[in-house]
């Protein structure tokens, strides 16, 4: 049984609910909440659906700043115990954020168009080095902070849109990639604001007809974070967040009651939205092991952390891997006791590192089925290393060492501040997405450049990845039309659709008289023919590789 709060938790939410994960509601009983201040709290037992356990909900929130002890009587067959957590309550800190940010127009030829989505207006992509060494699969990737519009994208090896999905009104967009839900292929990305180099938003999964399967949010009155989603077999998911909340600083050369941006792992039931587990930076990582600049003002929170990645354990002991860009350090936590179990890199490594082991500011650690662990070690900023580079390394336990075992660099090599990520192939190959820097590399075991490419400058991609996608979309192909005397230019589209090639254009006098006029191949995205009609009333039909059709437009008057 884990419960969370943690024990000891310096700055829990004062809207949290008490977390029994491991234990079937039934046999949890005598549930008891008392804050120092507040008292007694009464609430109610709701069960998780992905896995054993209940969260105790309190009818009323807990005060700041107050102790508060929880304690529940957990029965298995004829035994019984008392299991139990004290934790101490933030005292937050108020920090508006500013609003959100369009931005600016894209400039001539930095942005698509089309005519028959002219709402769409995603970024160029440029591929500059592709071979038959690629993996198979489209690339998936997400712009902000670029000119024009942000938004989820998916594009093919030539970089011709097959999906894109613009962001909401000043939102950004991250960590587009293909997962699982209730064991079917979904998408699923971040969307949300983005101030203090952290996200607050919601995380969305979609199925393969790009239509809603679950909305995400954090638990306890906090917001999902840009950062991380990993959902997972049994339908749970892990994400980051991030909380804002008074701290003695004076050990950093801060303030007595400083603020701080302390970094949270969550594990959420998709299915109730309820906290499974939950793990804060603070009060398990000492604020002397950051590496960020001293927090010299005490009303803009100090990010001595700074979460970016969660992966579980692949053995299934619960245990996860996390890196904290801040500490320069990758650590493995027990999600028992949220102790920290060892930890690479850093100030205080666990093991002897070997050259070429250490990182600064990295992103994106993962395990690999070998029990072998992948970084992006950005190197800056400022900067640490003369360029950024996506490492193999692997931990000798039984004596002691880290050893670096491989590395991809790109050339022209590339040296990002922040983002990026690196994510092993089926083939072996590596794709690495290199962040701050909108490019995306496909590197082969030999470190060899197999496959290559970029957006527009100033555009960022968080991560970029690559998947084997097959979807077809809910909405019906789109159609325009551009008469020109005795002849039409038809225009043919299907957001998102990846078995189309080729398209049917039908015609006639009337939507029920219509006929075959031509049947020309896929040009990407959008599909422009001109046929020798005059007809008032036309439709398109997307053909499969068969020739059978996928899908129907609607029909349009000339």
């Amino acid at each position: 049984m884990t419960v969370s709060p943690l024990n000891g938790t310096p700055d829990a939410s004062p809207s949290t609910q008490i977390s029994f994960l491991g234990a079937a509601a039934s046999q949890i009983s005598h549930v008891s909440v008392v804050g120092s201040h507040s008292g007694s709290h009464s609430g109610s037992l709701r069960s998780y659906a992905s896995e054993p356990g209940a969260s105790f909900v309190p009818a009323r929130g807990f005060a700041e700043g107050e102790r508060v002890t929880a304690t529940a009587v957990v029965r298995s067959g004829k035994h019984s115990s008392r299991v139990g957590t004290t934790f101490y309550v933030a005292r937050l800190v108020s920090y508006p954020l500013p609003p959100s940010r369009t931005p600016p127009p894209a400039k001539a030829g930095a942005n698509q168009t089309f005519v028959t989505q002219p709402k769409l207006q995603p970024p160029t992509v440029r591929i500059t080095a592709a071979s038959p060494a690629a993996a198979p699969g489209d690339v998936f990737l997400t712009t902000n902070g670029g000119r024009g519009q942000n938004g989820t994208m998916i594009v093919n090896n030539a970089g011709q849109l097959v999906w894109f999905k613009p962001a909401g009104k000043g939102n950004s967009v991250t960590n587009l990639q293909v997962s699982s839900y209730e064991g079917k292929p979904v998408l699923a990305y971040w969307e949300g604001h983005i101030d203090l180099g952290v996200g607050f938003g919601n995380d969305f999964v979609l199925g393969t007809n790009y239509k809603p399967v679950a909305t995400i949010h954090a638990g306890n009155g906090y917001y999902a974070d840009l950062h991380e989603l990993q959902l997972t077999p049994e339908g749970s998911a892990y994400l980051t967040a991030y909380t804002l909340v008074r701290a003695d600083l004076r050990s950093v050369g801060g303030s007595k009651d400083g603020a701080l941006q302390d970094a949270i792992v969550q594990m959420v039931d998709v299915k109730t939205g309820l906290v499974m587990f939950e793990w804060h930076a603070y009060g398990h990582v000492a604020l002397t092991d950051s590496y960020a600049n001293s927090p010299h003002d005490p009303n803009r929170p100090w990010d001595f952390f700074h979460l970016n990645s969660i992966d579980p354990d692949p053995w299934g002991d619960g245990n996860f891997l996390i890196s904290s860009r801040n500490t320069w350090a990758v650590y493995e936590v027990n999600r028992q006791n949220g102790a920290v179990e060892w930890r690479i890199g850093g100030k205080r490594p666990s093991f002897r590192m070997g050259p070429g082991t250490g990182t600064a500011y990295q992103h994106d650690a993962r395990w690999q089925p070998d029990h072998t662990i992948t970084i992006f070690d950005n190197g800056a900023v400022p900067d640490a290393h003369p360029y950024s580079r996506a490492i193999h390394e692997q931990i000798d336990f039984k004596h002691g060492t880290v050893s670096l075992i491989g590395r991809d660099v790109r050339s022209p090599t590339i040296l990002s501040g922040s983002q990026g990520d690196d994510q092993v192939l089926g083939n072996g190959n590596a794709f690495v997405g290199w962040g701050e820097s909108p490019y995306f590399t496909e590197f082969d075991p030999a470190g060899g450049i197999v496959f290559d490419g970029h957006l527009p400058y100033p555009a960022q991609i968080y991560r970029s990845f690559r998947f084997e996608w097959n979807a077809t979309p809910a909405i019906v192909p789109s159609i325009a039309l551009k008469p020109t005397g005795e002849a039409t230019t038809v225009y043919a589209s299907w957001n998102g659709a990846t078995g189309v090639r080729g398209w049917r254009i039908v015609a006639g006098g009337s939507p029920a008289t219509l006929s075959t006029i031509a049947e020309v191949p896929s040009a990407g995205f959008e599909t422009a023919a001109t046929v020798p009609s005059a007809a008032p009333v036309f439709a398109v039909q997307a053909l499969g590789p068969a020739g059978e059709v996928l899908g129907s437009s609607h029909t349009i008057t000339r």
